[in-house]
């Protein structure tokens, strides 16, 4: 008998369509028709044909919910070539004997189990479940026989007697064959060696890894009990809690620590479970985690469907950014908010494979020590969605984010930002990452530029191996208040041919060295070939500027070179000092790759242009000083005025309101509240007359002073 069942491995739910084959194997008059034909109708056949028709038995009423197709196989109307078909096509295959028939016993080694084994591929065997059929005609058990058979072949899951006349263990049989294909053994256990094979022993120890989430090598109550809620969907009861620390404890000396399970005593809880016959709970837990029968993570759920329409990007949400916070804060145990060495191989313990090479050191800020800083660890991975999206969600599937943040997958992750055509046509965006291609001739100083991005001046770039260069860097910037993510990326210098991908950013960098004659030329001809009629801003960097500028061997200088196509003026830039190199340029990258819309008349320092000029008056101390005076006089004379119609207790607010507008209403106003003297009134008249003036002027002055800031930041902002 055959039954062969597909399930989707996420939801364990079967599939209707492939569903399920339950296929019998057997010899003539071992009554394998008869199992079928009792089970089917619930009652033994009177008459038994040679082979019974093919079945298909629905979800609702298997006990496992699972779509079964039932076919038989007779050698009197089938031929082998019928048979190896079935055996290619089966999960798991049932071969029955007759307990009163020794010879239809020794067949099950003889024959059948050789037989399959042949036609059935080393990596990928069929469950096997010897059935022991007619146990109504003796009185004895033949399980003395089948147990050595057992034990010598691991394929076989379990054996069951049964009677088709009494319908004895007739729906235990099938409950057998259905479990064997959801939940079997064989990845799971080494019967021979009685302990859990070295890939499931992979497979919880990263479940386990995933499970701890303040990484202290301890599941606690709290992260036991979400766990069980995230496998189980219900916790676990105080007791229930302490009973299983309690079984644990007295078959383990080292399974329980500080009242909470260690690894030890995870791996130990199941193995008990495999070893009593309930490997179904690990296989629960196996699946909530991602894993497939052969105990490798589902390629749906490690890549779920993304769709990412053209001219879009991809970043991560806030969500995914609390999430890679609580990894970095689970494994920095020294709280340096800094990843060593020996800390960013715990965090990838969870991974098949090292993510991350030495060229991410170069790539992302680090500390003095070099080590991976939490401001880098966190560009890094907006790095790597922006770049390949799909490895992304690869790694977020390793560190289990759609378990911990208990999303339907990683996708629930990413952020796909709108259109950058609607970004222009509303001349603002949402998006938080800027790409910037650096282009340029070899030895112009692109690598310093990427390098320079992450603080490093030209003594710390030189101790930077060779093979250990990265074509990338990534850090923040700021612009307007806001945080931005800026991506430099190196394009290497080959003018024949730029890919989609050379072209494809926010913001175009051309670097050239002042010091070299023939490394303006290449900007140039790149800039009107490639550039010229795009919408990309451009920028152009004269770089090595702590050098001799040389004349460049081209028709034009390089600010004529600008000004003719209407860019900015080259920004001299070098990383040759003492400290860390200066930033500015990279804001005004970021600023460009936001607003390209914008016209940014003025970028530099010349104090020569109009822009400089005023922005050296706006910070003069002269005008600073004037601010102040005219800052204090205002605020005595509305002191003074304050004070003044706060002594007058009798007048209205109606009337204190007039009196400070208009002095010939206030004279009316005061003249009709009872007088205090006519010496008291003139004085009171005489004040309030001069505070009058003083109050219209300064709030005159505030009111021109506030429409000019509000003037000056507003073509500040267009600049």
């Amino acid at each position: 008998m055959r039954c062969l069942v597909c399930f989707d491995s996420v939801c364990l739910l079967l599939l209707a369509i492939v569903a399920g084959y339950w296929r019998s194997a057997g010899g003539a008059k071992v009554g394998k028709t008869s199992l079928i034909m009792s089970l089917v109708s619930e009652e033994f056949p009177d008459d038994v044909p040679l082979r019974a028709e093919e079945i298909t038995i629905p979800a609702d009423v298997t006990p496992e919910r699972v779509p079964t197709h039932i076919v038989d196989y007779s050698e009197a109307e089938q031929s082998d070539e019928q048979l190896y078909q079935e055996i290619s096509k089966a999960n798991v295959i049932c071969i029955v004997y007759s307990v009163n028939n020794k010879k239809s016993i020794e067949k099950v080694t003889s024959h059948w189990i050789p037989l399959i084994n042949d036609r059935t591929d080393k990596d990928s065997r069929v469950p096997l479940i010897l059935v022991g059929n007619k146990s109504d005609l003796v009185e004895h058990s033949s399980m003395e026989t089948i147990l050595p058979i057992m034990n010598q072949y691991s394929d076989i899951e379990t054996c069951v007697e049964c009677s088709a006349k009494n319908l004895k263990n007739i729906s235990e049989l099938f409950y057998y064959a259905q479990k064997a294909v959801l939940h079997p053994t064989g990845p799971l256990y080494c019967p021979e060696e009685k302990e859990m094979k070295p890939s499931c022993i992979k497979s919880l120890t990263r479940i386990f890894k995933v499970s701890d989430l303040d990484n202290d090598g301890i599941l606690n109550d709290k992260e036991l009990n979400f766990f069980q809620r995230t496998c189980f969907n219900m916790p676990l009861a105080p007791q229930a809690l302490e009973d299983v620390k309690n079984v644990v404890r007295k078959n383990m000396t080292d399974g329980v620590e500080d009242n909470g399970l260690t690894l030890k005593g995870f791996l130990f809880l199941h193995t008990l479970f495999i070893q009593r016959g309930r490997h179904e709970t690990t296989w629960t837990v196996l699946r909530r985690f991602g894993y497939d029968d052969d105990l490798e993570l589902h390629q749906e759920y490690l890549f779920p469907l993304l769709k990412i329409p053209a001219d879009c990007t991809t970043e991560l949400n806030h969500n995914a950014y609390l999430f890679l916070q609580s990894v970095f804060d689970k494994h920095d145990k020294d709280r340096d908010c800094a990843l060593s060495p020996e800390e960013v191989k715990d965090l990838f313990k969870v991974f098949p494979y090292m993510p991350w090479g030495p060229d991410v050191n170069n790539t992302v800020c680090t500390n003095d020590q070099g080590w991976i800083t939490y401001q880098g660890y966190l560009s890094q991975w907006t790095l790597t969605t922006y770049l390949d999206v799909q490895r992304c969600l690869e790694y977020l599937g390793y560190l289990g984010y759609s378990i911990i943040c208990e999303q339907e997958s990683q996708a629930a992750a990413i952020t796909v930002t709108r259109n950058k055509r609607i970004d222009l046509q509303k001349k603002q965006t949402q998006r938080s990452v800027f790409r910037c291609n650096i282009l340029g001739a070899r030895g112009s100083g692109k690598t310093s530029f990427l390098q320079a991005f992450l603080g490093r001046n030209l003594l710390k770039q030189r101790k930077i191996r060779e093979d250990h260069k990265s074509f990338y860097s990534i850090n923040t910037t700021y612009v307007y208040g806001q945080e931005k993510y800026l991506l430099l990326h190196e394009v290497m210098p080959d003018f024949d041919f730029l890919s989609e991908e050379d072209l494809a950013c926010d913001v175009v960098c051309l670097v050239y060295d002042v010091n070299n004659p023939r490394s303006f030329e290449y900007c140039a001809k790149v800039y009107k070939q490639y550039f010229m009629d795009s919408k990309t801003p451009c920028m152009m960097i004269a770089s090595k500027s702590d050098l001799h500028e040389a004349r460049q061997h081209y028709s034009l200088t390089p600010l004529d070179f600008c000004r003719k196509n209407k860019l900015h003026p080259p920004q001299p830039w070098t990383c040759n000092t003492v400290d860390a190199p200066n930033k500015d340029l990279y804001t005004k990258l970021t600023t460009m790759a936001m607003y390209p819309h914008a016209k940014l008349r003025c970028m530099c320092t010349c104090n020569r242009c109009t822009f400089c000029i005023c922005q050296n008056i706006l910070r003069s101390q002269l005008l600073t000083n004037i601010k102040a005076r005219f800052y204090s006089v205002v605020l005595n004379r509305l002191h003074d005025v304050g004070a003044y119609l706060l002594a007058d207790e009798e007048c209205s607010l109606i009337q204190q309101v007039h009196a400070i507008s208009n002095v010939e209403e206030s004279i009316y106003m005061e003249s009709s509240v009872q007088p205090y003297g006519p010496q008291a009134r003139h004085m009171a008249q005489a004040d309030l007359k001069s505070s009058t003036f003083w109050l219209r002027a300064s709030v005159g002055a505030t009111v021109f002073a506030v429409l000019g800031f509000a003037m000056y930041r507003a073509i500040l902002k267009q600049r």
